[in-house]
């Protein structure tokens, strides 16, 4: 396969690394705003650098505002396509590359690495399985040690956009259910940036599902412990913990302590389900599987996010009716 990329940051770069080693990449483009980045990580890889859209399969993972567009394109030339989250900048374009994708048929792939990831697969199973009985309660966490650089703040979509959306698509994608209603809040206690733009550093919300499941939700841009993505999963039968790993930062007040240095970022901590991702997505683009996230997947993640910005500007729980189109 021919297998080009768009965007060579830090995610970009990773996925440049992973698709130069796969066994079914005969051919890697690479393509970026600044060329010389682009020379550079070409000539590190035995890639080149050209026209990302002629080859058998794309990848983009270059700034948000740039998603639809180049989704657009790639759908209009009939080229399997892998894109970083989120598929648009808001609701509108993203049923715009919906309909775009739908009516030309083209593999999309959207990156929600944590369905990849061993722990919230096994949970799935678990809780497919019957081993945990009927599901009563959700928990889960999405805390960074610090926040992003002060210039992509205002440009993030704010915290339920940007961050808990990947908590929101393994909700969906681990107990199979929709959410009811959301009520979400939030608060300012670090850098002056996030209530300047109207968002907030630290974020806790409250989902109901369809089938009456309670679901809680916490984040932060300032978890100074280290990086902590984890999800609870109470039932019937048994409690299981995805993310309580030697590396999880959460010590006991009772002297339990985790054996290792706590995860310093998400690429370390998804190194391996950002490689399978890829593998699965050049899979779905040789014909062999169909797309394992797809735009209405994105999109149904999107409305949560939505649901949820509405909700803690609002101060009021709000019935996902309201924000799905």
């Amino acid at each position: 396969m021919r297998v080009g990329l768009l965007g060579l940051g830090r995610i970009g770069a990773f996925h440049a690394a992973t698709l130069a080693a796969h066994s079914w990449v005969d051919e890697l483009v690479v393509a970026d705003a600044d060329g010389a980045r682009a020379a550079e990580v070409a000539a590190g890889l035995g890639a080149r650098v050209g026209d990302a859209f002629d080859t058998d399969a794309v990848v983009i993972a270059t700034p948000t505002a740039t998603h639809a567009e180049l989704l657009m394109r790639a759908c209009a030339q009939g080229v399997p396509v892998f894109c970083e989250k989120p598929v648009a900048t808001g609701v509108e374009d993203t049923l715009r590359v919906l309909k775009a994708a739908r009516q030309s048929g083209t593999v999309v792939q959207i990156g929600f690495q944590r369905r990849f990831d061993p722990g919230y697969v096994q949970a799935r199973n678990a809780l497919r399985g019957g081993d945990l009985g009927t599901l009563h309660r959700v928990h889960m966490i999405t805390a960074d040690p610090r926040p992003a650089a002060p210039g992509y703040i205002p440009t993030s979509g704010g915290i339920y956009r940007d961050c808990h959306i990947h908590d929101f698509d393994i909700l969906r994608w681990v107990t199979g259910r929709e959410a009811d209603t959301v009520y979400a809040t939030g608060s300012n206690r670090g850098e002056a940036i996030f209530a300047e733009v109207g968002d907030v550093d630290n974020s806790a919300a409250l989902l109901t599902l369809d089938d009456g499941t309670l679901v809680t939700l916490q984040g932060s841009r300032y978890n100074g412990a280290g990086y902590d993505v984890r999800m609870e999963l109470a039932g019937t039968r048994r409690t299981q913990a995805v993310g309580l790993d030697p590396r999880t930062p959460l010590t006991s007040a009772e002297g339990l302590q985790p054996p290792g240095e706590p995860w310093p970022d998400f690429a370390s901590r998804f190194e391996a389900a950002y490689v399978a991702e890829l593998g699965a997505f050049l899979g779905a683009a040789r014909g062999e599987t169909e797309s394992p996230c797809t735009v209405e997947d994105a999109l149904a993640a999107l409305y949560l996010a939505e649901a949820a910005e509405l909700s803690r500007h609002e101060g009021r729980p709000v019935h996902m009716t309201e924000v799905v189109r």
